[in-house]
């Protein structure tokens, strides 16, 4: 009876420790992400927190996260581009002629510039996914192609300054036609309306699944996950609030996470990059037309590249020679920071972001902390190479 006693205890002991191991591999990026937000903290003695410096933080790695958003679906496929922050730089460069040289409306320009990064990314598509020249090569071409333009473009100068109506891309904030003072109302009651679409959406996510037979949490699980995910959105809310409410940028970045969220997760398309990914002689078997499927998630990155770079301008007020400089490491440091596979088929838009936050956080923080710049690449690199030790072992693991 004893020793039946040692062994339940043993089984329940080694079923604890692997939950735990699976919540760890699951929700690593998060939990390093709190944990980093806690630590810089208390080694800032509470200004990391501050209404302004969290405003600073979203506004100062806004690009990133785009980048990052368009860089999931390219890692996805097992590729990478090196070549978007030239890419940046030449749109900025374009849009600084445009609006700035020739005076045309941001509203026409805007547009105008981010079509001309999707037929960037049409001629890169192009060759790698109907001539097979590699990834690396072609955008590494890119990288080179498009800096030496934006030199041509620019003549070695800066255009400036932008239209204030544009400029408010990267520095604009929601007007608050509610009226508060001290506090952001609207902020408020767009933060409460995401919280409520946030718990609904998890709540019909568990019917579904309970109603296919699947295994979903118990209530009482579910009720904290809920309580939590309204905290945490109406917490950070109130942050913003605090401060001049929601950023128009915060708005933009929330419409592209949900719209390659709903990509990745409820579309054809996005179970084909997927499986294109994941293998592609298996995808082409089964019908999936893996050259197109490639060609158009490089005209994606064009286009998100060229977002990228006008928020970038917009926020400097100026089209420089060297915008976008290493832009293409640090969306790819946060996608794979994020989960991402190096070799294709995982990864989520979710991750990504994440790994954009944690990457944004480690600038911010050490940068308040008075960390040199050297030492921030430093860090960054070790943390990249971590990321994919990581992702590694976590293969290995599955797979025993």
């Amino acid at each position: 009876m004893e020793n039946t006693d040692k062994l339940e205890k043993e089984k329940k002991g080694f079923n604890l420790k692997d939950r735990a191991m699976d919540i760890f591999s699951r929700y690593s990026m998060v939990i390093i992400l709190v944990a980093l937000l806690i630590a810089f903290q208390v080694m800032t003695d509470g200004i990391f927190w501050r209404p302004l410096n969290i405003t600073n933080l979203v506004l100062q790695n806004s690009h990133i996260l785009v980048l990052s958003a368009g860089m999931l679906l390219v890692v996805l496929l097992g590729h990478v581009d090196l070549s978007v922050g030239s890419v940046m730089a030449f749109v900025g460069a374009i849009a600084g002629m445009l609006m700035v040289n020739n005076g045309i409306s941001p509203w026409l320009a805007v547009p105008l510039c981010i079509g001309i990064g999707a037929l960037i990314g049409a001629w890169q598509g192009f060759w790698v996914a109907y001539v097979g020249i590699p990834a690396f090569i072609v955008t590494l071409a890119g990288l080179l192609m498009f800096r030496g333009l934006t030199q041509v473009v620019l003549g070695g100068q800066s255009l400036a300054p932008f239209p204030s109506a544009f400029q408010k891309i990267s520095t604009g904030y929601l007007p608050d036609i509610a009226g508060g003072e001290h506090l952001h109302f609207l902020s408020m009651i767009i933060g409460v309306i995401i919280a409520a679409v946030l718990i609904l959406g998890q709540w019909r996510t568990r019917e579904r699944r309970k109603k296919n037979l699947f295994e979903v949490e118990s209530m009482n699980a579910f009720f904290i996950k809920a309580i939590f995910t309204g905290l945490i959105v109406i917490g950070v809310t109130y942050i913003f609030a605090a401060y001049q409410g929601y950023p128009i940028i915060l708005i933009i970045l929330g419409v592209i996470v949900s719209v390659y969220g709903f990509l990745t997760n409820k579309t054809v398309a996005g179970r084909q990059i997927y499986a294109t990914g994941g293998n592609k002689k298996a995808a082409e078997l089964s019908g999936i037309k893996t050259k197109k499927i490639t060609f158009w998630v490089f005209v994606n990155m064009g286009a998100m590249a060229a977002l990228a770079g006008l928020i970038l301008a917009a926020r400097l007020n100026a089209a420089t020679p060297q915008a976008g400089t290493s832009m293409e490491l640090d969306a790819m440091a946060a996608v794979y920071f994020g989960g991402a596979s190096t070799s294709g088929g995982i990864g989520t838009i979710m991750g990504a972001i994440v790994g954009g936050l944690v990457m944004g956080v480690l600038n911010n923080g050490m940068s308040i902390l008075g960390v040199g710049v050297d030492w921030q690449q430093a860090i960054k690199g070790l943390i990249l190479l971590l990321a994919v030790v990581l992702d590694i072992y976590n293969k290995k693991k599955k797979i025993s």
